[in-house]
C-alpha cells in the first residue's frame, strides 16, 4: 500500500495509474478525461451565450439605420432593398421580444420578397445580415425542391438546414430567419392551373404556403428520403421569418405590358415618356409576379416586395475596389499570405468594369474576369521566392483576357 502514487483526479478521484494522463494544478490534479468533458461544458456555455435570443441580456437591438449601415460597408447601392431588409429584420426582433401574455396585439410576421437581375445582390443582402444576426439564420435554394415522393429534396428541408444552424435547439430554430433563393424557378409553367403534375413548381409553391403562413410542421433532422425511420422533429414556424429573392428573368416584359394597359388617351405619350424603360423593375406590383407563375395565394405571404436596381458602370467600379470584402482587397490577402505586394494600376479598374459592362455580366462577373487576369501571377509567383511586389498592368490585363475564352465569360 506505501508504493502507490497517492495522486489523484480531484474531480472523479480516479488515481494517475487508472488514467492516461494527470495534470498537476496548485492545490491539486485533474485526468484528461475530466478536462475534455471539462472543454465540451466550456464549449457549450460561449455556444449558449453567443445565441442569446435578441429579447435578451447583453444584446442591444440595432435600430433599422444601424442594420442599413452595417450593409453599407459590404454592399454598394441597393438603398431601397436594404432599407425594407432591415426594417423587416428589426420587425423580427422586436416580433420576438414581444411578451403575448401581457398584450393583446399579436405583432404578425412580414416575409419579404426581393426581385432583381442576376448579379445585383440579393444573395450577398442575405449572406451579410447573417454576420450581423444573433438569430439562427440559413440559405436554401429553390431548385432543388419538388413535391413529397419525387426525386430532389422535400419542403421540410428548409427547416432540417435551419435545425442543423441552431444546433437542433428547437427553440432557437423556431426564431430563425429563412432566406429562399431562385424562388422564381418554382413558379408555374403555365397561367392556368396545372393539369398534369407541376412537381418542381406550383406543387412547391403549395408545400411551402403552411411554411411561410405559420404552422407545427414536422421536420426530419437528417432529410427525409434517407432515413424513413428517424424520429420526426416538430417545428413551429409561426416565429420564423421567410426572406425570398429571385431573378424572376423576363418580367420586365409583364410590368410594361400592365403599364400600357394604363396609357390611354391624349396623355399616353406624356405618361409613357415618365417610364423609366432601363429600370421596369422598380414598377414591379404584386399582380406581375402572378402572371410570372406566383400563385395568389404564396404572394399573400409575401407582403413586403422590394427590388433592386441594375448596376451601372460606376456601382460596378465601386463593388470592385469599396467593400470590405471587395474583389480587388480579396487577392491582395491571397498574395499578402505569400509575402507579396499586389497593386494594380488604375487603368486595369477600368478596363475590367468596361468588359463586365460589355458582357453584361453583372457583379458575379466581375470575379470572373479578374480570376482570368490574375490565374498566370497566382500560378506562377508562389514558386518564386524573390519576389515580394507585383503590379497588374493594363497591357498585362489585355494581354491576359486575350488569351482567354471570352465566350466562357459571356455564359457566366
Amino acid at each position: 500500500m506505501a508504493g502507490k502514487s497517492k495522486r489523484k483526479c480531484s474531480f472523479c478521484g480516479r488515481t494517475d495509474g487508472e488514467v492516461a494522463l494527470l495534470i498537476s494544478g496548485l492545490d491539486g490534479f485533474i485526468c484528461n478525461e475530466c478536462a475534455e468533458q471539462a472543454s465540451s461544458i466550456a464549449k457549450e456555455f460561449l455556444q449558449s451565450t453567443q445565441k442569446k435570443n435578441l429579447s435578451g441580456e447583453g444584446k442591444k437591438l440595432p435600430k433599422p439605420k444601424e442594420i442599413k449601415d452595417f450593409l453599407d460597408q459590404y454592399v454598394i447601392g441597393q438603398d431601397d432593398a436594404k432599407r425594407f431588409l432591415a426594417v423587416s429584420v428589426y420587425n423580427h426582433y422586436k416580433r420576438l421580444a414581444q411578451d403575448d401574455s401581457a398584450d393583446e396585439v399579436e405583432i404578425e410576421k412580414s416575409n419579404i420578397i426581393m426581385v432583381g437581375s442576376t448579379g445585383t445582390g440579393k444573395t450577398l443582402l442575405a449572406r451579410t445580415i447573417a454576420k450581423l444576426l444573433d438569430v439562427p439564420f440559413t440559405i436554401v435554394d429553390a431548385t432543388v425542391l419538388t413535391e413529397a415522393g419525387y426525386v430532389g429534396e422535400d419542403i421540410e428541408s428548409i427547416l432540417t438546414r435551419l435545425l442543423q444552424v441552431a444546433d437542433y435547439n428547437v427553440a432557437e430554430a423556431e426564431k430563425g430567419i429563412v432566406f429562399i433563393d431562385e424562388i422564381d424557378k418554382i413558379a408555374r409553367k403555365s397561367d392556368n392551373p396545372s393539369i398534369t403534375r407541376d412537381v418542381s413548381g406550383e406543387g412547391v409553391q403549395q408545400g411551402l404556403l403552411k411554411l411561410l403562413e405559420g404552422s407545427v410542421v414536422n421536420v426530419p433532422p437528417q432529410g427525409g428520403r434517407k432515413h424513413p425511420d428517424q424520429k420526426m422533429i416538430p417545428v413551429n414556424t409561426k416565429n420564423i421569418l421567410f426572406i425570398c429573392g429571385g431573378a424572376f428573368d423576363g418580367i420586365e416584359k409583364k410590368i410594361a405590358q400592365r403599364l400600357n394597359t394604363h396609357v390611354v388617351g391624349y396623355n399616353a405619350v406624356s405618361n409613357t415618356s415618365k417610364i423609366d424603360k432601363d429600370n421596369m423593375m422598380q414598377y414591379i406590383a404584386p399582380q406581375d409576379l402572378k402572371s410570372f407563375g406566383l400563385i395568389p395565394e404564396i404572394i399573400g405571404r409575401l407582403p413586403v416586395l422590394t427590388y433592386l436596381n441594375p448596376l451601372d458602370r460606376a456601382a460596378l467600379r465601386s463593388i470592385l475596389t469599396e467593400p470590405k470584402n471587395s474583389i480587388i482587397k480579396q487577392y491582395v490577402k491571397l498574395f499578402e499570405m505569400d509575402g507579396v505586394t499586389l497593386t494594380f494600376q488604375p487603368e486595369v479598374y477600368e478596363y475590367i468594369v468596361d468588359k463586365a459592362v460589355e458582357y453584361k455580366l453583372g457583379a458575379r462577373g466581375l470575379r470572373s474576369i479578374v480570376e482570368t487576369i490574375m490565374m498566370d501571377v497566382m500560378f506562377e509567383l508562389p514558386s518564386s521566392p524573390d519576389e515580394d511586389a507585383y503590379e497588374v498592368t493594363l497591357d498585362y490585363a489585355k494581354r491576359q483576357l486575350g488569351k482567354a475564352n471570352l465566350s466562357r465569360l459571356q455564359s457566366v
